[in-house]
């Protein structure tokens, strides 16, 4: 016994829990049959699918099945051995051809706390344009705010607060004005995150202890969250519905209809220097829900992590005391 073995399983879970990510505890498996046991009793992981998805520059056919069946019939030959599969090596999870996320974290059952992180942004813009997007969601959407602008440039004189360049109150007209392209921002980002919902609909079902789903992209776009009361709403809708599933369209879950709360400001002078054009925050809720009252405490939770210092903050910040424009959109 080497001075690891020692240390109780408790601790070893809890050192594992610190390393998170699955693509290491995966390969920790492959360790010893003790860390087979305990990698899969961590309960909060990073999954990121880039890497566990296949997107290195390994030869893909190395592991198709065509030859896959060869280095079995090799092997067998080399060691006088009859042709049948050997147990499963964990790690060969890793090197397969892309799984769900479900699939990939099979033999994990004690997740609490589950963050997804996708290789990119989904949401495709003209050059220059930037979109930041939060969703919730139950067992469809709940809420979406997204803030955007068209460009952004750097200006030599900051000014001591955030303000508006062309002015406190913006007329009818230029609200029309861009509105298309706004509009565009605003259901590109509801498509992106009905797609993620929709990604994550067997690992919800399989893992019914799991108290919170985030799933973001590294370039930091867009966010779906799922606490526990969402999660346990979605499992609820599937079994209710007699294994029909939520109404989709092709690999996304249907957006309900909406209302839209829209603030524009043509020109946004930031604290830092910053000019933002077509600057836009918007927050999306189902129709007939929630009061457009309560936009303030929904987009600072939503930006919360996005201090005063962050660009976006400190814009929505400031797109928060612009008029508000409500328009609605029917489901899609």
């Amino acid at each position: 016994m080497d001075a690891f073995d020692a240390i109780p399983d408790p601790v070893v879970i809890d050192i594992l829990n610190k390393v998170g990510d699955v693509k290491t505890l995966i390969r920790c498996r492959s360790v010893s049959k003790r860390f087979n046991s305990l990698a899969t009793q961590s309960d909060s992981l990073l999954l990121q699918l880039d890497q566990i998805l296949g997107t290195t520059d390994s030869d893909p056919e190395i592991y198709s099945p065509i030859a896959g069946f060869f280095r079995s019939l090799f092997k067998s030959i080399h060691g006088f051995l009859p042709i049948f599969p050997k147990p499963a090596d964990p790690a060969e999870i890793l090197t397969r051809s892309p799984k769900t996320p479900a699939q990939i974290l099979v033999g994990f059952e004690r997740i609490r706390n589950l963050e997804v992180e996708l290789y990119g942004g989904d949401v495709k813009l003209e050059k220059g344009a930037a979109v930041k997007w939060k969703a919730e969601f139950g067992k469809t959407l709940k809420s979406c705010v997204i803030v955007a602008f068209r460009s952004a440039t750097v200006n030599t004189t900051p000014a001591t607060t955030a303000a508006v360049v062309d002015g406190a109150v913006e007329s009818d007209s230029e609200f029309v004005c861009g509105l298309k392209t706004r509009v565009v921002w605003t259901i590109s980002a509801l498509m992106a995150a009905s797609t993620r919902h929709y990604l994550m609909r067997d690992l919800v079902k399989d893992h019914k202890d799991m108290e919170k789903l985030t799933v973001r992209d590294r370039e930091g776009e867009g966010t779906v969250v799922m606490d526990a009361a969402g999660m346990k709403e979605y499992r609820e809708t599937e079994a209710r519905e007699d294994d029909k599933g939520i109404e989709r369209v092709g690999e996304r879950t249907v957006v309900p209809s909406v209302r839209m709360s829209m603030r524009h400001a043509p020109s946004l002078m930031l604290k830092s220097g910053i000019c933002l054009e077509a600057a836009t925050l918007v927050v999306v809720r189902p129709t007939g829900l929630a009061s457009d009252d309560n936009d303030a405490e929904l987009v600072t939770e939503a930006f919360a992590g996005d201090g005063g210092d962050c660009m976006y903050g400190e814009a929505v910040t400031a797109l928060l005391k612009r008029r508000r424009n409500v328009l609605e959109m029917n489901s899609f």
